[in-house]
């Protein structure tokens, strides 16, 4: 298992960079942030390899595959096959992110799909799992606003910039 670091003010403004010029090379980004290149070559990899970051897969729009329905599919499963029903919904390629949840349904997994009548054939297929008892489905009308986390980097490289403000007054 990846011992993963939290992201400190640093390695906030490299990302932070990156979101906004996301070609910027490490040299370029050594120059803009006012650090060595190796640090931010360092930091980078070790952001990497900890599991930090998320694979670039992940940027790409379902919209972009054909797939522009978003739904939300709540899951109840048998606890007594749960590992198993996991494994299987696992190979739905449609089901892009699931996760293990407190309340009425075990898994809430979010599934993108080309129509409602291709989005009623995935959940029909993840009925068909063993231990699958149950499901709910709402389907997302518009997002308004996608996963975004530009907000706690921005917090995170501004409580350095404030206790660098802190010692410089004292």
């Amino acid at each position: 298992m990846l011992t993963m670091h939290l992201i400190d003010a640093l390695d906030a403004e490299i990302l932070l960079t990156l979101d906004r010029d996301p070609q910027a090379t490490v040299l370029s980004l050594s120059r803009t942030l006012g650090v060595a290149r190796n640090t931010v070559h360092a930091r980078l990899r070790r952001l990497a390899n900890d599991g930090s970051l998320a694979p670039f897969s992940q940027r790409v729009r379902t919209e972009a595959l054909g797939l522009p329905l978003i739904a939300f599919i709540s899951i109840s499963i048998s606890q007594s096959s749960s590992d198993i029903a996991v494994a299987a919904l696992q190979t739905i390629p449609e089901i892009i992110e699931m996760h293990a949840t407190t309340g009425d349904a075990d898994l809430l997994a979010k599934v993108a799909a080309r129509d409602p009548a291709d989005l009623h054939r995935i959940t029909n297929a993840m009925l068909a799992i063993d231990g699958v008892v149950r499901t709910s489905t709402a389907m997302s009308l518009v997002e308004v606003m996608p996963t975004r986390t530009v907000p706690l980097l921005e917090a995170a490289a501004q409580k350095q910039q404030a206790v660098v403000a802190q010692k410089q007054s004292t």
